[in-house]
């Protein structure tokens, strides 16, 4: 019979690779059926996220935690990356420099609801999001 622990740690394995598969159907979304063309940051953003729905649906299914220890620099960096993207957007001085970002400029907005939700901030939310539960797993994991 499982424990708590390990069972918080087989549902937080479940619910990051629940994150990262919506994101990736999310970018898919955007880019395939609204045709959204993704700037250069965008792209490197999915090279991140795209990892990490296979990665952690393998973890889930072979129920194996230590995986956390593997997606958790790819979603930190994701995240940072998100966050720039997401600071290019939204800060002016920032927005400037971006005009060479490629065929799409970075600070372009396809989406802006209530002022704040952007593409990159929902890249962001999702990459957070995975690295505090992979944090929780490799924490539950050595206890």
């Amino acid at each position: 019979m499982k424990t708590t622990s390990e069972k918080a740690v087989e549902y937080g394995m479940f619910t990051a690779w629940a994150i990262a598969v919506t994101a990736t159907l999310g970018s898919l979304y955007f880019s395939e059926i609204r045709l959204f063309i993704p700037c250069e940051l965008c792209w490197t953003q999915r090279i991140f996220m795209y990892p990490l729905a296979i990665t952690l649906a393998i973890a889930t299914v072979r129920k194996d935690a230590r995986q956390a220890v593997y997606t958790l620099p790819l979603s930190v960096i994701g995240a940072l990356i998100s966050l720039y993207h997401y600071l290019i957007q939204k800060v002016p001085a920032l927005a400037e420099t971006s005009d060479v970002c490629g065929v799409v400029p970075c600070n372009y907005q396809y989406i802006n609801f209530a002022g704040f939700v952007t593409i990159p901030f929902l890249a962001f939310t999702a990459f957070s999001m995975i690295s505090i539960i992979m944090i929780y797993v490799i924490v539950k994991t050595k206890e």
